[in-house]
């Protein structure tokens, strides 16, 4: 008969089974180690060039630190804490805009980047807890179970899937912010081909995807990883099978060269003649902006501006002209149609919109751009569409976030979402306001379901806000990604930077020194036809992430079952 369990034998057997099913437990440095590869992840982004390249290697390096996650939750900590740490790093401007010319203290507006950091965060969380579902490692049928996991075929799919969904959330959630999405580093990358066909958020997916491949090539030659695991060994004690490094390390340079070649498809043609355009850069102090000395200041300097050379098109910046459209003095009104109709000159300026009541209230302010054309007393008018919150409307709940900051601005109106383009000598023209450009679906669709599609974007944007900071670099690269996905030039009318031209296929023409007084002559090539993103947005990567995690949500745990020999 075998003697009775004690009382301390059954809290040593307690114990030890409490131990098995937490399972192993992750240093505290290994988040950190995440953290600081986020940050590193920032440099990856303009103004590096070329930093797709070292996105790519960051990226891998991300995946294969996740491979040492045993479940979703510690996955989703080292996604977490990548995200913040590209995010604190790459967003730190939205501080200037806050401290300095909102008037926050120092301390509320730190705190409050590091709190919507922690916000952006939770999109690659989420991404990462999803993977670890969809590829069977959160789900691998074994509580006690804590050896790392196997980077796998349908791993690396739900990897990139899970990404791709992730960064589309976050540029849709709460009207989104996908500042910094992974795609915007290929602009000058290995992966910028596959933009006229997926998007900004398909390059994402590709970006990931061949990271994991590569980490699925090279964790096998590693002898440090566990016999079942990740294995550099197989279960026998064998080396590697030759398919398990060649194959998925082939197929990723493949990937690669894929997209290092598909540059070479035009997606779309020349259309209509070259248009000479002038893109004016006032460089007026934000801060003296909005007082009635500024405006009257920046308005002359304007209007010297416009009518001091002739173009087929001359863009001012956002709210250039910082009064309401019917309050326009009348000197640069009548200076601007006159030198229109002189010179054939089609002019696009910034300035307020609004309805004045028949009792003289005004209501429905817009951030607008508004058209003349010369020999037509008709006025061209844009309204935004996409509002910046805080900047242009309050969102609910946050009235007293808004009451900290000294800044001008309260709840606009909103345009329609597709509005009609502004004709260039036969050349339709979309434009857009500040950060509309940031949203791919909404240009593309603006494209798609126009009645003349337009051959040439323009964006017309005041980033004075955010001072000599990288905003002004990182939202350059973000309008060449806007190029890329439709085929289109876009040309940039900025306050203080970065005032550019971009051809259809992305390359930058020309650009201003920023914080400088001046004007960039060109021409530019406008284009007809539609790439497949400008023909199916988003749907296309979308759809294929969403199979793919159900595939692996489904199959995953089998497949990593018998992986390890657990049938």
């Amino acid at each position: 008969m075998a003697d009775p369990m004690t009382s301390r034998s059954r809290r040593g057997a307690s114990a030890s089974a409490a131990q098995q099913t937490r399972g192993r437990t992750l240093p505290r440095w290994h988040y950190l180690v995440a953290l600081a590869a986020g940050a590193a992840n920032t440099l990856s982004f303009a103004p590096t060039p070329h930093g797709g390249w070292l996105e790519l290697a960051i990226f891998a390096f991300f995946f294969a630190w996740l491979t040492r996650t045993t479940g979703w939750k510690s996955a989703a900590l080292t996604g977490g804490a990548f995200g913040f740490g590209n995010f604190v790093t790459g967003v730190w401007w939205l501080y200037v805009s806050m401290h300095f010319y909102g008037g926050m203290a120092a301390p509320l507006a730190g705190a409050a980047v590091v709190l919507f950091s922690l916000y952006l965060a939770v999109y690659p969380a989420l991404a990462a807890a999803v993977w670890s579902f969809c590829a069977g490692h959160a789900r691998n049928g074994a509580a006690d179970d804590d050896t790392p996991f196997s980077p796998t075929w349908h791993g690396a799919l739900a990897f990139a899937s899970a990404w791709a969904i992730g960064e589309w959330l976050r540029g849709t959630v709460f009207t989104g912010f996908p500042w910094l999405a992974s795609g915007y580093a290929q602009v000058d990358g290995p992966f910028a081909g596959f933009a006229p066909v997926a998007g900004v958020y398909g390059v994402g997916w590709m970006l990931a995807l061949v990271a994991a491949l590569i980490v699925q090539a090279l964790l096998p030659l590693l002898p440090s990883r566990q016999p079942g695991g990740s294995g550099g060994a197989d279960r026998k004690g064998g080396k590697p099978g030759v398919s398990r490094v060649v194959v998925p390390g082939a197929i990723a340079l493949a990937l690669i060269a894929a997209g290092l070649l598909l540059p070479l498809v035009q997606w779309t043609v020349p259309a209509n003649a070259p248009l000479t355009v002038r893109l004016l850069q006032g460089n007026v102090k934000q801060e003296m902006k909005f007082e009635e000395s500024g405006m009257r200041a920046a308005i002359d300097q304007y209007q010297q501006m416009i009518t001091s050379k002739p173009a087929d098109l001359i863009v001012t910046p956002e709210t250039a002209i910082p009064v309401l459209a019917q309050q326009l003095p009348a000197p640069f009104a009548s200076a601007v149609r006159n030198f229109s109709d002189t010179t054939g000159s089609a002019i696009l300026f910034g300035a307020i919109g609004g309805t004045i009541t028949p009792e003289g209230q005004v209501i429905d302010y817009t951030n607008s751009l508004f058209g003349v054309t010369p020999g037509t007393r008709d006025v061209y008018r844009y309204d935004k569409h996409h509002l910046v919150p805080f900047g242009e409307f309050v969102p609910w709940g946050f009235r007293w976030f808004v009451n900290l900051m000294s800044i001008p601005l309260g709840d606009f109106y909103r345009g329609a979402p597709v509005q009609k383009p502004f004709i260039v000598h036969n050349q339709p023209v979309a434009v857009d306001i500040c950060y509309e450009d940031i949203f791919g679906e909404e240009i593309a669709r603006t494209i798609r379901e126009s009645d003349t599609p337009a051959g040439v974007l323009v964006n017309s944007t005041n980033l004075a806000w955010f001072g000599d900071t990288i905003a002004l670099d990182q939202h350059l690269q973000i309008a060449r990604m806007r190029s890329l996905e439709t085929g289109r030039p876009m040309l940039r009318a900025t306050n203080t930077g970065m005032t550019a031209a971009i051809d259809a296929d992305g390359k930058v023409l020309g650009r201003l020194t920023p914080y400088t007084v001046g004007s960039l002559d060109l021409a530019v090539q406008g284009t007809s036809g539609s790439t497949p993103y400008v023909t199916s947005g988003n749907n296309t990567v979308l759809a294929v992430s969403l199979l793919l995690l159900a595939f692996g949500f489904a199959f995953g745990p089998g497949i990593r079952r018998r992986q390890n020999g657990k049938q």
